[in-house]
């Protein structure tokens, strides 16, 4: 008979809390999830370097039904109280917006009902007084106040394709609140999600819902870009099938259930254009508007005529930026948002890379540039006299060494990293696209010469770049590498494997840089894309300092003069102090331009100076790192990596033991990693013998209490010339004198890994299992490498 507290967490699950639930009624394929995944961990960024910080998972969630969950359970082995769990299952309940929660140790459970109507909100259950589903949901829906028909809708089913792909847990809030809402009667509603965090997915399986229930029979999806509608109906909202169509063409077929349109395709300056009045009023009952900030946020706007035309519809608004600072809110429209998953939390989830910002000011941008009296630009124009700035360059005035800088800048960051990292360059208008394309041709001329397709203007007006937007945005397509562009791909271009975003664009909303930003937040691990970089050459990343911006940067860096653009792993002379916001000269909360300024604008008849003499050269500097927490750190690596080591161990004698006692030393590595710690950072940093052959070990007790690192050769030839392996047998020596090889190779947490026995050169010595039992099984075994380890680090 086993005894109960000797039992591990799992087991007490599989034993007793597993069980219990079955007993109450719940369905342990389609209503049980365990170790069920909240959270990917945050990426956190040092160097060139990543890791992930530890996941958030739950126990076990309960499902009413699949993706409705309605109950976490927190379990905890048999040494602890009841109780002990609820702190945590809280937390987790507090995520997932459910209402009851539930902490067991094996003995009971102790139940915290959020909606209890009898004042008692946490009372002790034993094992047989669990709820059962129905229960748990008759008192939520009657918390609720929803009827037999509401409560059917609540609970209608989501689209699955068999795949066993599930919605992220802000997705599913997103999901079931909008429905909710709708049960409910509610007409008009807002959802702000940051971009890459599934709008278009979460989007597909509301209406999916509401039309499999009926609640709604024809829908309307809108967009403001036509990849956007064609990304949707290939991707996403595929399963509709032949229920869906796209209206092009200024043609209307009333014959099916699922339309989605441009907004520019329904709508014209005059009525003839306007065909969604083809349609009655009352023919579609749900409109969704993606991007809806872009144009319902003005009550004039296009978008307005067609929610005004179709007000007896319930209508949807999606967005990642909810309002803007200078035109009415669209919230004045849509209402506060029901739900919002932000940059931040998306970021500190694990879901969006995290981004480093590397800033470059140019000298002209900074002091201004005013030319000769009577100067002529190339083209023989006399240019005006006066000061040139930043907002002029690239409109009125183009400096052509300007433009050769930045993209030599830019060339410069891909060499040091990687020459094939998808890049896109924002530009002030298509002219500026254009001459920084050729710009970007010339500084990489080896790869142009290759490929013409290295380098691509994507814009508006030219055909052969929008033919290469599919190309840039699949991962498995090389080519295009860089692109130049203005607007077009500020919005709804999901590109998973960007890795470099250029800001070479004033951007003064709030709006459109969140946009902008949204291009490379996308993680792509099949492709190592776990964080970007962001090179501002006109102070556009400033907006970081504004309170309506969610999501800070990992690292600022702002070289100067010829330094390299690629951010060094540390800082030590520089502390910083926050993000700098610079006053910009006038026009501070004006929007960007977007239109190319014409003859009347300037005054002179000339569209646009054109300068090839004027030099223009780097001045800027300043490097700030991000903490794992997102705040600021001040010091240099290695006084960083002291204090997180202190806040884990009082002194060196508390981490020998601690590093001695552990089963794997991997287990300490990697609470370490989650707190910042960097390993093959630190050992760059202390630099000896390429630093990368110390263990973790030596650079911890080197970094926090200054003792002499050894090798990790050094480490095993001290081993060896103790004569360790004279106890063993012949061959359990042979095989300990291989992992001491492979110690010094390749470190400690290889050699724990059981998977090494299954390489050369072990596999001369046998399968893992003869291995094993040369040592007389897997206790004796890992008793041996133990040893060995203490062995390692004597002394």
């Amino acid at each position: 008979m086993f005894e109960k507290k000797q039992l591990s967490e799992r087991d007490i699950c599989t034993k007793y809390i597993t069980p219990a639930l079955e007993s109450a009624g719940w369905d342990i394929a389609t209503q049980i999830r365990e170790e069920y995944q909240l959270t990917k961990g945050r990426v956190i960024v040092r160097g060139k370097l990543y890791t992930r910080a530890r996941h958030k998972r739950a126990d076990y969630v309960l499902f009413y039904k699949p993706n409705i969950p309605i109950a976490i359970i927190e379990a905890k082995d048999n040494t602890h109280s009841v109780g002990d769990g609820m702190q945590q299952a809280l937390g987790y309940a507090e995520m997932l917006q459910v209402p009851f929660v539930f902490s067991s140790n094996g003995d009971g459970f102790l139940f915290h009902n959020k909606i209890a109507t009898d004042g008692v909100i946490e009372r002790e259950l034993a094992l047989h007084e669990f709820p059962s589903p129905q229960e748990l949901w008759h008192w939520w829906s009657a918390h609720h106040g929803l009827d037999d028909e509401q409560t059917a809708l609540v609970a209608q089913d989501y689209y699955s394709d068999g795949s066993g792909r599930a919605p992220r847990y802000y997705q599913l809030l997103a999901i079931n609140k909008t429905v909710e809402a709708i049960a409910r009667g509610q007409k008009r509603i807002l959802l702000v999600m940051a971009t890459g965090t599934g709008k278009t997915y979460t989007a597909f399986q509301i209406i999916w819902r509401l039309w499999k229930a009926k609640a709604k029979k024809r829908l309307l999806f809108l967009a403001d870009r036509n990849i956007l509608v064609d990304q949707t109906m290939t991707n996403d909202f595929k399963p509709f099938g032949p229920a869906m169509t796209k209206i092009q063409k200024r043609q209307v077929n009333k014959s099916y259930e699922i339309y989605l349109s441009l907004y520019q395709a329904v709508t014209g300056s005059e009525d003839e254009k306007n065909i969604y009045k083809q349609f009655s009023p009352n023919f579609f009952d749900l409109i969704v508007i993606d991007e809806c900030h872009r144009g319902s946020a003005a009550a004039d706007s296009a978008w307005r005529e067609i929610l005004e035309y179709f007000s007896s519809a319930t209508q949807i608004g999606l967005t990642a930026t909810p309002k803007e600072t200078r035109e009415v809110s669209n919230i004045d429209y849509f209402g506060e948002p029901i739900y919002t998953y932000s940059l931040k939390q998306g970021i500190d989830d694990g879901f969006l890379a995290p981004y480093k910002v590397v800033r470059i000011d140019l000298d002209k941008d900074i002091t201004g540039w005013r030319p000769d009296k009577g100067m002529r630009d190339k083209y023989g124009n006399e240019i005006e006299d006066r000061i040139y700035n930043q907002k002029d360059f690239d409109k009125t005035l183009v400096l052509e060494k300007r433009t050769q800088l930045v993209a030599a800048k830019i060339s410069e960051f891909l060499r040091q990293t990687n020459r094939f990292d998808k890049t896109i360059v924002f530009c002030e208008n298509i002219d500026h696209a254009e001459r920084m394309r050729q710009a970007l041709v010339n500084e990489n001329s080896d790869l142009a010469a290759q490929n013409s397709k290295y380098v691509m203007r994507i814009t508006g007006d030219n055909e052969e770049g929008k033919a290469e937007l599919d190309n840039f945005i699949f991962p498995e397509s090389k080519y295009p590498v860089i692109v130049t562009t203005s607007k077009l791909m500020t919005t709804g271009v999901d590109a998973q494997t960007c890795k470099l975003i250029v800001l070479d664009q004033r951007i003064q909303s709030m709006t459109e840089f969140k946009q902008i930003i949204g291009r490379g937040t996308r993680i792509n691990e099949d492709y190592g894309k776990y964080y970007f970089t962001i090179m501002d050459f006109k102070k556009a990343t400033e907006l970081f300092a504004d309170p309506d911006f969610d999501g800070d940067p990992v690292q600022v860096y702002e070289p100067r003069g010829d330094e390299s653009p690629v951010p060094p792993d540390i800082d030590e002379n520089q502390p910083g102090d926050g993000v700098t916001a610079y006053p910009l000269p006038g026009e501070e909360h004006d929007h960007p331009v977007v239109a190319e300024p014409g003859p009347d604008e300037m005054g002179s008849g000339v569209r646009r100076y054109v300068v090839d003499s004027v030099e223009v050269k780097v001045a800027a500097e300043r490097v700030q790192y991000f903490d794992a927490d997102g705040k600021l750190i001040t010091e240099s690596l290695k006084d960083y990596t002291r204090k997180a080591l202190a806040k884990e161990f009082e002194s060196l004698d508390d981490f020998l033991r601690c590093w001695s006692s552990a089963e794997k030393k991997q287990a300490i590595i990697e609470e370490l990693a989650e707190q910042g710690v960097f390993f093959d950072a630190l050992a760059d940093e202390i630099g000896r013998k390429s630093g990368r052959e110390f263990d973790p070990f030596d650079l911890i007790c080197h970094v926090a209490w200054d003792r002499p690192p050894l090798t990790r050769r050094e480490r095993a030839e001290q081993v060896k010339k103790r004569d360790y392996f004279s106890k063993y047998g012949q061959q359990a020596h042979r095989v300990l004198e291989a992992l001491l090889e492979k110690y010094a190779d390749e470190g400690v947490t290889q050699i724990e890994e059981p998977r090494i026995l299954t390489i050369a050169p072990f596999t001369d010595f046998g399968t893992p299992m003869e291995i094993i039992q040369v040592f007389g099984g897997p206790d004796q075994y890992r008793q041996a490498l133990h040893e060995l380890e203490e062995a390692l680090y004597a002394g």
